[in-house]
Order: structure tokens, then sequence, then C-alpha cells
């Protein structure tokens, strides 16, 4: 799991086994991130088109971008205009392609969980450090 800032910076990074929904962890991301500035908003695909989750982050003060399910049954909890903003995602997508260029990251040769880790969160810091 990754979240970034608007310029593609990661802020927040945390990895989980293949079985957990990245939908459960998203709270979990926005509370380990870097800095104590809450994001005002957060785009994600629609993986995370789930009332409750958009109830968490609204409590929180964070809205939510993300674009509805093709079979959703429940009526729309977002205008046009919000939706506009997903457009931005490619930031995100660019700096999880970044993230592939570390060949360990790419083809996972790490057995141990801990080690992946290690390495995702290097990988994520020589980004941060490449961009300054």
């Amino acid at each position: 799991m990754l979240m970034t800032d608007a310029q593609g910076i990661p802020i927040s990074a945390f990895t989980t086994s293949a079985q957990t929904a990245e939908v459960s962890t998203i709270e979990t991301l926005v509370d380990i991130r870097i800095g104590k500035k809450r994001p005002r908003r957060l785009i994600y695909d629609k993986a995370a088109d789930a009332d409750w989750i958009r109830d968490a982050l609204k409590r929180r003060g964070i809205e939510q971008i993300t674009p509805h399910r093709k079979g959703r049954k429940k009526p729309s909890r977002q205008d046009g205009r919000s939706l506009r903003r997903y457009r931005h995602r490619w930031k995100i997508e660019r700096t999880i392609s970044w993230l592939g260029y570390q060949r360990r990251l790419l083809v996972r040769y790490e057995f141990y969980a801990h080690l992946f880790e290690g390495f995702f969160h290097l990988a994520c810091l020589m980004l941060c450090l490449g961009r300054f």
C-alpha cells in the first residue's frame, strides 16, 4: 500500500499479505503517514467503492474521490465535480512505476516479509531523495 502527495512523493507506505483486502487497510495507511498534516482528499481506484470507508474517512475530515463500480445498487454519493480530480491519479501510478524500476520489488526475491518491506522503504526513500 502506498500513499503519495500531489507530486507523487511517498508519504505513507507499508506491505500486507495478499489475502488482506485493500479496503480494510486504507485507514491504517492514513494513520501511519509522515508528517502531522492530514490529507484533505484521497484518490483511490474502484476497489475502495464502499460506503463504510467513505464514512470513516469523512469522520476524519478526508474526502474520498473514487469512481463507483458498474453494478452499484445504492445511489451515487459523489458528483462529477469531485471526480474531475480523479484524472490526477496518473501521478500515483507513475510513482508505483518508479518503484517498479527496483528489480527486487518487481520480482519478489525476498522470502521474509521484513526484508521485502525494508527494500520497499529504501526504494521510497530513494524516490524522495531523488526529487529534492
